[in-house]
Order: C-alpha cells, then sequence, then structure tokens
C-alpha cells in the first residue's frame, strides 16, 4: 500500500477517521469534500492532496473509496456530469462505504461495468468510535476479484471485513444490521427511562447489564454518552432515518411487515421535527429522559 495512490471523497466525522489510516499505511491520499473542515486541512497538512472534484479524483487514482451521506450524494459523486464515472480509468476500483441504496449500489454496478470500472458496495458499521480505532465491520457486495485486490485497504480501516455477495449485497447486510440498532437503541432509551423512574442508579445498572445477556453496542458504547447528556454525533439522527426509510422500502417491495423499523422511525421523526437531526442517535434519550 506504501505509495499507492488513493482516492477518498466524503471527509467527514467518519471518512476522515478511515481515511487518516490509510494515510498511516503509507497510501498517497487525494482527497475531495464539498466544503473545506478541520478534518480536511489536517490530513492534507499530513501529506494528502485536494481534488477540485469526483472527476479529478478519478483522473488521478485507481482506488477511490467514498463515505456520503445520502443516496443523492452518491448518485452525485458516481454519476453526476462531474462525477467519478465521467473520468475513472479502466481497472480501477470505486468503493461505496456510504448506506445507501442496494438498487443504487446495483445501477452504479452496471454503469461502472460498461466503463470497464470495478465498483464495491461497502458500508460500515461501528461508528465514530470503530471508524477512529480501524475496529469498523465492513459489509461487502460486489465482485470477488475487486474484493480481493482492495481488502488490504479495508483490513485498514476495519477489523471485520465480509462479502457477503454480488453488487447490492453489502447494502442490504447493513440494512439488517440497522433494524437490529433500532431495535437496540429503543430498547436500551426505555430500559433506562424506566429504570430512573424506579429510583435505579443508572451506573449500578449498567453494569450490572452490559455483561450480561442485554449487552449490545448500543448499551456499552451509547448508554453511558445518553447519561451524561453527550449527544455529539457519532452517527446523525438524519442519517439514521435514511437508513431506516431505506431498510423499510426494502421491506415494503417483501410484502413484509416491521414493526421495530415503523416505532423507530416515529420516535426518530420526533427528534428531527424537534430540531436534533445534526445530533448523535443516543439523542433518543431526550424523549425518555425523566424530566425533574
Amino acid at each position: 500500500m506504501k505509495g499507492c495512490k488513493v482516492g477518498f471523497a466524503g471527509i467527514g466525522v467518519m471518512g476522515a477517521s478511515m481515511a487518516r489510516h490509510l494515510q498511516r499505511a503509507g497510501a498517497d491520499l487525494v482527497l475531495h469534500n464539498r466544503s473545506d473542515n478541520p478534518r480536511l486541512t489536517e490530513l492534507v497538512a499530513a501529506g494528502g492532496r485536494r481534488a477540485a472534484s469526483p472527476r479529478e479524483l478519478a483522473e488521478e487514482c485507481d482506488v477511490v473509496f467514498t463515505m456520503l451521506g445520502f443516496p443523492s450524494d452518491v448518485e452525485e459523486v458516481y454519476l453526476g456530469a462531474d462525477g467519478l464515472l465521467s473520468s475513472a480509468r479502466a481497472g480501477a476500483v470505486l468503493v461505496d462505504c456510504t448506506t445507501s441504496s442496494p438498487a443504487l449500489a446495483e445501477r452504479i454496478h452496471r454503469a461502472a461495468a460498461e466503463r470497464g470500472v470495478e465498483a464495491l458496495d461497502a458500508p460500515v458499521t461501528g461508528g465514530d468510535v470503530g471508524a477512529r480505532e480501524g475496529t469498523l465491520s465492513i459489509l461487502v457486495g460486489g465482485g470477488a476479484e475487486p474484493y480481493e485486490r482492495v481488502l488490504p485497504f479495508l483490513q485498514r480501516m476495519g477489523k471485520l471485513v465480509v462479502r457477503h455477495g454480488e453488487a447490492g449485497s453489502g447494502q442490504r447486510a447493513k440494512l439488517v444490521n440497522q433494524i437490529l440498532v433500532a431495535a437496540s437503541m429503543l430498547g436500551v432509551c426505555e430500559a433506562f427511562g424506566f429504570a430512573l423512574r424506579l429510583g435505579l442508579d443508572p451506573q449500578k445498572l449498567f453494569e450490572s447489564l452490559a455483561g450480561g445477556a442485554a449487552g449490545s453496542w448500543s448499551l456499552n458504547h451509547l448508554a453511558p454518552r445518553m447519561l451524561q447528556g453527550d449527544f455529539a454525533p457519532g452517527f446523525y439522527v438524519k442519517h439514521f432515518i435514511k437508513d431506516l426509510r431505506l431498510a423499510l422500502e426494502e421491506a415494503k417491495g417483501l410484502g413484509m411487515e416491521t414493526p421495530v423499523v415503523d416505532a423507530a422511525l416515529r420516535v426518530y421523526g420526533i427528534l428531527a421535527d424537534q430540531g436534533k437531526g445534526n445530533l448523535g442517535t443516543q439523542a433518543l434519550w431526550t424523549l425518555y429522559a425523566p424530566t425533574r
């Protein structure tokens, strides 16, 4: 990887940490973000170079990663007039780590194949802590050969990398993950709201539960933050709502009822309506915490 020219588009909370792991492994980073931010500045100061557009990024790099916000962003960055596929060279591998639409992932794969380019969908789970520590789980969809080519890069960003099948399967696997996270977050907030109203000590309760059958990533990582009133985003409320809507859309296509997704969309929708879309998902606690 040392000296390999690697592109990265989307230098936000997650993308900046992921790109930093590649840079520390010796990759020659070329970076694109729609706007300036301190994370981008830091990566450039460490030796990265900034590209003015996705087109310019693809012109320079044979491996490009993207970590964006919404499917509309993915569509623009890949398929837009100034997008990656407007200039990507034959043989290049483009890897989208955004949680996005499986149908869009398949569409990008087809468009890339017409140009002799490989496209993988590789959404991640593990939040800002996982991105920072390089311990993400990465769920990959796409061809086996390009997967093997970029696996060393993915292993720098995550501790568990699994190819789930062809294009779109990484996105579908991530939506399964999001349903589980929704159930877990609703359970954590409701349970601790119940506990505090019963007069139980939340810290003692956390110590009792974290190592038992009720333990989960949401409980172990997010409950301490929410109980301290720390709602800084590792994963934004607005992005979680987007993911849940994607899961709902897939489930409707299967004729499946989704009471957990429906409930999560309702309560997270309340948060968004309160102007809390840019807070972390643990801000759900504000709807359950006892008022004094």
